[in-house]
């Protein structure tokens, strides 16, 4: 008789790795499968870690857990070809005892987290593909198809956190291919420098780190973004646009990757370093309007498979982790109350998430997506508005400050309009609402 299992977990990433180690820590029998060769040998190196998320689920984290640096810094730019202008945020509160922010190495963070689920008594199988899911004849999913030898499991719930091609729930009609407008095709590359050298160059000592998020012309006029992170002996760099606009443009990702290194603000960052490794990964950035369904008769969905990523504060592991606990908390409620994972029952996780602030602040910047690919202006023309009117007023030639409004204040109107500059303010307004 095939093995029966309380859940089925399918991915080892954030996602998975959070519902695996709650439900295994409630004593709950649990599979989880991954298809690559271990936990996080397919994730692209280099992310943040939001402390609270994990917190929340192994509150000593901090005292075995593969971090980089904690995060004092944050850095916005908006770039146009020379120049850029940006915000920093710089707190000594950060060098908290208990630090709010970390960079990691994702292969090794997933790996570590994925055996403290094992440690808990799930069983885990890697290099392993889930081909469909097992239904009974009313349609409720009751196990998984894999690819090895009698490769059929059973369980009394699946719970897919596959990443954001979410194979398993589209071959199984549950959830349909992603929209390519709805995905942001990201590109990545590790920089290693000698940690006293990367300490020399953001202003930071011991573990601090430094974020640093761009926009602007760097992305070629498509909708998408660029960032650095510094981990403890090499920097994070990338940057990732809207795959349907990649398609459009006819530009490479690595185009925009070397466009981006060669900029004046980026390339004395990374001068002298070794460039080690190299990774795409495809991003959900379509927001709350592209959050399939979540959950039904007998399975869940979590994570980047259920499109749960912030593009607007470019938060994603916070997501996956909070949506992949509470999905396990829903099954550890329902299991204790000896209710049937039926569709009327799991619509408590599609509760505990509206109830989070995963499906409240995707909810607050659901129109922002489309508003920002529809309105390209955005990362084209004011990236270069905003730095043409910077290097006017701090340049110190002899004209005299009202003229040097008056001319910006012009540059603006010439460029937009004004019905075109209040229109913009309003859609900006009515998606950041």
């Amino acid at each position: 008789m095939a093995e029966h299992f309380d859940v089925i977990i399918v991915g080892a990433g954030m996602a998975g790795n959070a519902a695996s180690y709650t439900l295994a820590k409630a004593g709950l029998n649990v599979l989880q499968i991954e298809r690559g060769e271990y936990p996080g040998s397919k994730n692209v190196q280099g992310a943040i870690l939001y402390a609270d998320a994990v917190e929340r689920i192994i509150p000593d984290f901090r005292e075995e857990a593969p971090l980089e640096r904690h995060v004092i810094e944050q850095r916005m730019w908006m770039l146009d070809e020379r120049s850029y202008v940006g915000s920093h945020f710089r707190s000594e509160n950060f060098n908290e005892e208990k630090p709010n922010r970390y960079t990691i190495i994702r292969a090794q963070f997933d790996k570590w987290f994925n055996r403290r689920a094992r440690d808990a008594g799930a069983m885990v199988v890697c290099e392993t593909t889930v081909l469909d899911l097992i239904r009974d004849d009313t349609g409720k999913v009751i196990g998984a198809r894999v690819d090895r030898d009698k490769g059929e499991v059973f369980a009394d719930v699946v719970l897919m956190a596959d990443g954001v091609n979410a194979l398993v729930g589209q071959r199984s009609g549950l959830r349909e291919e992603i929209n390519p407008e709805h995905a942001a095709l990201a590109v990545k590359e590790m920089h290693f420098l000698p940690r006293e050298v990367i300490n020399e160059r953001f202003n930071i000592r011991d573990d601090e780190g430094v974020v640093i998020e761009v926009l602007g012309t760097v992305t070629s006029g498509m909708l998408g973004t660029g960032f650095l992170y510094t981990n403890g002996e090499s920097i994070a760099l990338g940057i990732g646009c809207i795959v349907s606009d990649f398609v459009e443009k006819r530009i490479s990702p690595a185009q925009l990757l070397d466009t981006l290194k060669s900029h004046p603000s980026i390339a004395p960052l990374i001068k002298g370093s070794e460039v080690k490794e190299y990774a795409a990964h495809l991003i959900p950035e379509g927001g709350y309007k592209a959050i399939p369904k979540v959950y039904g008769d007998g399975w869940l969905i979590a994570g980047d498979a259920a499109h749960f990523v912030n593009a607007a504060h470019r938060e994603g592991s916070n997501l996956a982790l909070t949506s992949g606990r509470l999905a396990a908390e829903t099954i550890i409620t329902l299991k204790a109350e000896g209710k049937p994972m039926t569709a009327a029952n799991l619509k408590l996780y599609r509760q505990k998430l509206e109830e989070s602030f995963v499906l409240k602040d995707l909810k607050k910047y659901k129109d922002l997506p489309e508003t920002l690919w529809r309105n390209k202006q955005f990362v084209t023309t004011y990236p270069r508005l905003m730095a043409k009117a910077a290097e006017s007023f701090f340049r110190v030639d002899g004209v005299d400050k009202l003229t040097k409004e008056k001319d910006i204040v012009r540059s603006f109107r010439k460029a937009r309009g004004v019905l075109g500059l209040v229109g913009d303010a309003v859609k900006v307004a009515r998606a950041w609402r």
